[in-house]
């Protein structure tokens, strides 16, 4: 991150905010691959599931995906919010649906993860498939997972799975290094393509990852996606961790203090994966 060159603000509501570097000892990840997500705010793990896995995984998604597409294009326009036909599809909440995907958010190398970058008690905070198409190619705006819902602690995290080899030419994610340790970024809504916090920052790196491989990032790491100019679908399954008892604080952040928290404890998506350092069983 360039401080002299690139000009951000912070969002009203973050206040305060101190990153807190991971000391160990890591389960999941080298001491090296920590140290860089703590100082760049996000790492590239290439084999984080095997073939067979990936295999499943992405025909369970596809079935749930397919839904999704097939609404959209038989709306007007085309389009719910920033999910568009022929364009991106964001298909959400699918553990509440699926014993597979339920028992992917498990998975001992991602519980792993989580107690090395999170804690000893985490909770499932969210989870989606994002699906670029190749019909209409543009980018997804600059933003920070914590843009969209402001969560505190502001210091969750995303893992960011490829169910297919993602490139620099199909939409990987690009990321910005060192903003996460500024907290949440003010955004502002460009439309039709989502929240933004930042345009056009030096020192971008995308993070291509193959299939079967994730991008960890911070939910403060400044990302977006490249227009897909290929003729494939890039497919994406995201799953998000939080520290357990994080909360969601909802009104206008421009209009002061939030009017009110919610518990991030929806009990069909958002339950415990760690309890004082021990995975916790599926059902």
């Amino acid at each position: 991150m360039s401080e002299t060159t690139t000009t951000v603000r912070l969002h009203p509501w973050n206040t305060g905010f101190t990153w807190v570097d991971r000391t160990g000892p890591f389960r999941a990840l080298g001491a090296d691959q920590v140290a860089q997500f703590d100082e760049q705010g996000y790492v590239v793990v290439t084999d984080l599931l095997d073939a067979t896995t990936v295999e499943r995984v992405r025909a369970e998604v596809d079935r749930y995906e397919q839904r999704i597409a097939e609404h959209l294009a038989s709306l007007e326009g085309g389009r719910i919010a920033i999910a568009e036909d022929g364009a991106i599809t964001f298909t959400t909440h699918l553990v509440a649906r699926s014993d597979l995907l339920r028992e992917l958010s498990r998975h001992p190398r991602i519980v792993g993860i989580c107690a090395d970058l999170i804690g000893a008690d985490v909770n499932l905070y969210w989870d989606q498939a994002v699906y670029k198409k190749p019909e209409k190619p543009r980018r997804f705006p600059w933003h920070q997972d914590n843009g969209y819902a402001f969560v505190e602690p502001q210091q969750y995290l995303t893992v960011w799975v490829a169910l297919t080899d993602a490139t620099r030419d199909n939409g990987c994610p690009v990321v910005a290094p060192g903003f996460h340790r500024l907290g949440t970024l003010a955004h502002t809504y460009v439309d039709p393509l989502g929240w933004e916090c930042l345009h056009d920052p030096e020192g971008a790196v995308a993070a291509e990852v193959p299939a079967g491989g994730a991008v960890v990032f911070s939910s403060l790491t400044p990302h977006l996606t490249g227009p897909n100019t290929t003729d494939a679908v890039r497919k994406a399954y995201i799953l998000q961790y939080a520290p357990t008892g994080a909360t969601v604080l909802r009104g206008d952040s421009h209009a002061g203090d939030a009017a009110s928290r919610e518990p991030c404890a929806a009990p069909d998506r958002q339950y415990p994966v760690l309890v004082g350092g021990e995975p916790v069983p599926g059902r």
